[in-house]
């Protein structure tokens, strides 16, 4: 009888998991849109507004751009000597370095910045939207007048946004320098060859396929984790964290989802 129940149960629960996860993805497209009429809005933009977004910007940039050039370097200079020495063997000296940049400078820089701004920024930001919805801070700015999404939630938005393309730039002219010591060292005398190859991989349509590579990954990971801490369940525990793990946990393969899907989509542009 248990089985049977179970064979019954299964086309409900297979439609619950469908419309929660149709829920899901309409809510990030809603919020999307809505940061993106408050980003267009002057409103947006007077006085008090202006220097809550200088203050996410600053507070989610500034601790970690150290870091991430430092990673980045060391990254840089370790791909290098390995792609480097693997080509020497193989009598491919001469494709080694375009190999690193476009390895290294068209995929792997904007995926590692847009991750790491996730981590240590647009992630917990999210958990802090869900602890302000859940402690009532959002309804005493509605009872003040004002809106919540435009206070708390935009200039985090803006800010990630932010973040991300600032170390994903810093961070690709930091791993072309890198390159550049890796295969010449401190000399000067490569710098034509250097040039020219870069042009050749730098194409307009390449260039412009990683520039909407870079800032797509951007709105991603500042825009998602938002909406699921916007959205979370107000129920928490005892120790203030949300019982919704499930949701959390749904947040975070939606984003790297999308991030899979952006990648995939730029490799295709960029080799077929």
């Amino acid at each position: 009888m248990s089985a049977a129940q179970g064979v019954i149960e299964l086309p409900d629960r297979i439609w619950a998991t469908v419309r929660r996860w149709a829920v899901s993805w309409w809510r990030i497209v809603y919020l999307g849109a809505v940061v993106l009429v408050l980003m267009l809005s002057p409103s947006s933009y007077n006085r008090g507004m202006r220097w809550r977004l200088a203050r996410h910007m600053y507070l989610e940039t500034a601790p970690i751009l150290i870091g991430h050039t430092l990673l980045a370097a060391l990254l840089s200079l370790v791909i290098t000597r390995i792609v480097v020495v693997t080509a020497q063997s193989y009598g491919l000296s001469r494709y080694a370095l375009e190999m690193v940049i476009r390895v290294l400078v068209l995929e792997l820089i904007p995926l590692t910045a847009a991750l790491f701004v996730a981590m240590r920024a647009t992630i917990p930001n999210g958990t802090k939207l869900a602890l302000m919805q859940q402690s009532g801070h959002f309804d005493t700015l509605r009872a003040h007048g004002a809106d919540p999404i435009r206070v708390e939630l935009l200039p985090r938005v803006v800010a990630g946004v932010y973040a991300s393309v600032t170390l994903a730039a810093l961070s690709c002219v930091v791993a072309l320098v890198m390159a550049y010591v890796g295969v010449y060292g401190l000399s000067t005398a490569g710098l034509p060859l250097y040039t020219r190859m870069f042009g050749h991989v730098f194409t307009p349509q390449i260039t412009f396929i990683f520039a909407f590579k870079t800032v797509f990954f951007s709105l991603a990971i500042a825009l998602i984790p938002m909406a699921e801490g916007l959205y979370t369940d107000a129920k928490a525990s005892s120790n203030g964290v949300p019982k919704n793990l499930d949701s959390e946990l749904g947040g975070l393969a939606r984003m790297f989802a999308v991030l899979l899907l952006i990648e995939a989509a730029s490799l295709v542009g960029n080799y077929y």
